[in-house]
Parts: C-alpha cells; sequence; structure tokens
C-alpha cells in the first residue's frame, strides 16, 4: 500500500513537472504580427524572428494578418506580443483616432525606433507619368479597407502634388498586395508601397519597369503633410541595387518604422529582444540590405502620443541613446 502511495505521489510530481515545464516553453514562444508575404515589414519581421532565434534563442514566430489595423489589434489583446508599424498609425491607434475611433488601443507601447521608411507612389516606367501632378485623372489606388494606412499615405502624398480625392479616378483596393498586382496587371495607373518593398520587384520585371514619384518638399507640401499625420517628414533616397523603381536621387514621404509590443510583456523580454535586433545589424543586413539603415547609434526620445515600454527604456539607458522628452 504505501509503496503504490509513493508510485502514486512519483507519478503526481512527475505531471506537475511536465505541466509546469510545458507552461514554461509555451509562454517563451513568441509572435510578431505582420502583413502579408512580400511586403517589407513581413520581411523585417522575418529577418527579426531568424535574428531572434539564432542569436539570443528567442522563439519569434510571424504572423500574418491582413493590414495594420489587424496587427494593432492583435498586439492590444496580446494575441502577439511585437509588430512592426508607422509611428504615426501607432499613436492614432493607441489614442483612438483616425481608424481606429471605436476604442483606444491602451496596451500598446513603443519598444524601439527602427529605421526611417520612405514610401513612394510608383507607376510603370512607360506611363507618361513623372510627377505627381501627372496623376491628375488617372487610375489610382483607393479605399484600402484591409490596410486603412494606405488612406492616409497616399493622401499625404497626393497633397505634395496640390492634389486631393477630387483630383483622380480611385480604383478601390483592400490592400498592398493586391494594389500592386492590380498595376502589374493595368488595371491602375498609380500605386504605393515601401522603397526595398520586394513586391516592387516583383512588378517592376513584369512590366518592365517601374518607377517612383518624387514628392514636393516645400513648406506648403510639409504643412500639407503634417495636417494628415503628425509624424510625417521628407528625405531623398539615392539609387541602390535592392531599391527598385529608384533610378536617381529621390525626394520621398518618410516616417519612422518603430517596433509596437503590449505592455504586459516582460521588461527582460522586450530588453533582450531590443538587445538583440540593435547589437546584430550586419547579421540582418545579409537578410535583408534596407537593416542598414537600422538606428543602432540613434539617441531615442518619447514620442508624443505613445510610451516607450519601461523594458526598452532599460537598454537605451544603458547605452547612454535616452532622451527624456522636455
Amino acid at each position: 500500500m504505501k509503496k503504490s502511495l509513493l508510485t502514486v505521489a512519483a507519478i503526481g510530481a512527475t505531471i506537475a513537472t511536465l505541466t509546469m515545464m510545458s507552461g514554461h516553453a509555451s509562454a517563451q514562444i513568441m509572435s510578431i504580427a505582420s502583413p502579408p508575404q512580400g511586403s517589407v515589414w513581413n520581411t523585417m519581421s522575418n529577418g527579426f524572428a531568424n535574428i531572434g532565434r539564432s542569436k539570443a534563442g528567442i522563439n519569434l514566430v510571424v504572423q500574418p494578418y491582413s493590414g495594420n489595423r489587424a496587427m494593432m489589434d492583435a498586439v492590444n489583446q496580446g494575441l502577439a506580443e511585437f509588430a512592426i508599424n508607422d509611428v504615426n498609425d501607432a499613436i492614432v491607434a493607441h489614442q483612438g483616432e483616425a481608424d481606429y475611433k471605436d476604442r483606444k488601443r491602451s496596451n500598446l507601447r513603443v519598444a524601439m525606433r527602427i529605421s526611417p521608411q520612405p514610401i513612394g507612389i510608383f507607376v510603370r516606367k512607360d506611363s507618361g507619368i513623372n510627377s505627381i501632378e501627372d496623376l491628375k485623372g488617372k487610375r489610382v489606388a483607393s479605399g484600402w479597407n484591409a490596410f486603412p494606412i494606405g488612406r492616409p499615405h497616399m493622401t499625404a502624398m497626393l497633397a505634395t502634388g496640390g492634389l486631393t480625392w477630387d483630383d483622380v479616378r480611385k480604383v478601390p483596393v483592400p490592400d498592398l498586395i493586391r494594389a500592386a498586382d492590380n498595376l502589374s496587371s493595368g488595371r491602375l495607373d498609380a500605386t504605393y508601397f515601401a522603397v526595398g518593398g520586394p513586391k516592387v520587384a516583383e512588378v517592376d520585371a513584369s512590366v518592365d519597369g517601374v518607377k517612383f514619384l518624387p514628392v514636393s518638399t516645400d513648406q506648403t507640401s510639409l504643412d500639407a503633410v503634417l495636417k494628415v499625420r503628425p509624424a510625417f517628414y521628407f528625405t531623398t533616397v539615392n539609387p541602390a541595387p535592392h531599391l527598385v523603381g529608384v533610378e536617381a536621387p529621390t525626394a520621398m514621404l518618410t516616417w519612422d518604422n518603430v517596433l509596437i509590443v503590449n505592455n504586459r510583456v516582460s521588461d527582460d523580454a522586450v530588453y533582450k529582444m531590443v538587445k538583440t535586433i540593435l547589437e546584430n545589424r550586419d547579421a540582418l543586413v545579409k537578410i535583408f540590405p534596407g537593416f542598414r539603415a537600422l538606428a543602432v547609434d540613434t539617441v531615442n526620445t518619447p514620442y508624443p502620443g505613445i510610451d516607450y515600454h519601461p523594458g526598452a527604456i532599460r537598454y537605451f539607458k544603458e547605452k547612454g541613446l535616452w532622451q527624456d522628452q522636455n
């Protein structure tokens, strides 16, 4: 009888240990929400997951979603721990504004500034369209129901040419990938993408060449884009082998890519994630050349309307890369 009780106790202890181990293992699996394959954010997310696993044992998986709103909802609800997003979109999501008016996504925090992200409207090289102003009366991607961030991005770029949606022929599209496919098939004259996106190279090959249109960067244009979102700015993009569609120095609308995290993710996990990304730039560049712009030595300051995660602040303060907002 005593032996039987001991056996039962041993089995019970073994089950409890295995249960604890299983729970610990599953707790270590984290996910990063991303748009579909072919987008810059999906490529970057896979790079982070690869480096996280190989360099720091971070068990990170990439989970594709339809677009930015679905990604922010996933992180806010804890269905995913991380996501890459335009800081403008993260701010309005956190504040419950613009496309997020139904409620505030109050669990969103910034983990790190990744890099500046230039975006541009692109067209077929043989289209005869050479400027934003030339888009008047042309078929332009609109709607963006599955990728609502496309609306402010396109609105701002059109505004640099003095255009509104009333000046173009609106062609509804659900997301970036479908819009690019429609340009390739001839259903669209113009759509947009992040510079360096793999999908742009695919379209370029299918139509014998594409080109990005430059934006105007005068004060009137800057005032126009800042009315759309508070953290837009302009940069000049120089030609590079991986930047398809950029054949000369080109002025482009730009915003910061940031890594967004759920505020309930532990300080240690966020610290480790930020450290792993910023201290392995060379390995990341081998995966995606766009990581050359990774903000490794950039002083991080708080953005208006959304806070940094404490685990991230800890890392930046240790490295002398944190400056409190005055």
